[in-house]
């Protein structure tokens, strides 16, 4: 099933504007508390469902024997096998398939040390993933659903206000959606956890980071779908709109926690 996350929208994740991506990166420390939590070593592999363009699996890939990544959308996993090698990593594989292809890996994937998921698990059904992908972990391995904080327009800053207006007004609806990182989702992926027999943890990490009001606009064309995604004659306009929602409010500064919810096989 495609979710609208191909063609322009795919460059969008991706693509660095003064040396930033308009998708956050992860800082280090949540690729360190990813590996202490399953002692992630040398000789393990892990599976980064819905990897997007890489940002998870890509640098996860230095501390492992070797990543597969897996996403529905083949635009994604072209621009992360990109990624990939740009970095110099070898040792990544890419997956077409979502989340209810997990099953059929179970032959080829088995005794993982850890099976991640970056701001993902919102588009999948994890009532049935977590318990599906409990056989294809090893002993102290687990599952990490990684939140990277909350979106551009829902955070407690006068700007990200601001920007919600216009989005709001610009799709006639207001925007609510928090894509999982609200705590009722979380309470609702804790409890699937315990359900499915997994010994449940929850570690953050917080950063603080300024945004540019470029990068705040490509922010939001990255969590788009391409149907969504004003036309082309249209964008200058959308854009003005929001940098002169956005601007009285300037500096951008923008506190960013991520949450790393774990499941981890007794």
């Amino acid at each position: 099933m495609s979710l609208g996350f191909s063609g322009e929208v795919t460059e969008f994740y991706h693509r660095y504007h003064r040396y930033r991506r308009y998708r956050r990166g992860y800082p280090t420390a949540v690729f360190d508390a990813i590996a202490a939590e399953f002692a992630l070593a040398g000789d393990d592999v892990v599976l980064d469902l819905g990897c997007g363009t890489g940002q998870l699996a890509v640098p996860m890939a230095a501390r492992v024997r070797a990543v597969a990544g897996m996403d529905p959308s083949p635009d994604m996993l072209s621009r992360a096998r990109r990624a990939a090698a740009d970095a110099g990593v070898t040792n990544a594989s890419w997956l077409l398939g979502g989340d209810t292809d997990v099953t059929a890996l179970n032959s080829l994937l088995h005794g993982l040390g850890a099976v991640t998921i970056g701001q993902a698990l919102h588009w999948m059904d994890h009532a049935t993933l977590f318990p599906a992908v409990k056989p294809m972990l090893r002993q102290g391995g687990g599952i990490a659903v990684v939140t990277n904080g909350v979106p551009l327009w829902l955070q407690d800053s006068d700007w990200s206000r601001a920007l919600l207006d216009v989005l709001s007004a610009w799709f006639g609806r207001p925007l609510t959606a928090a894509c999982g990182t609200d705590g009722a989702s979380q309470d609702r992926y804790r409890a699937a956890l315990v359900g499915a027999g997994y010994d449940v943890g929850l570690r953050t990490v917080d950063y603080t980071g300024d945004l540019t009001a470029e990068e705040i606009i490509g922010g939001v064309y990255s969590a788009m779908g391409e149907d969504e995604l004003p036309p082309s004659g249209e964008r200058p306009a959308f854009e003005n709109r929001i940098r002169s929602a956005i601007e009285p409010h300037a500096p951008f500064r923008e506190p960013v926690r991520v949450t790393i919810l774990t499941g981890r096989v007794p």
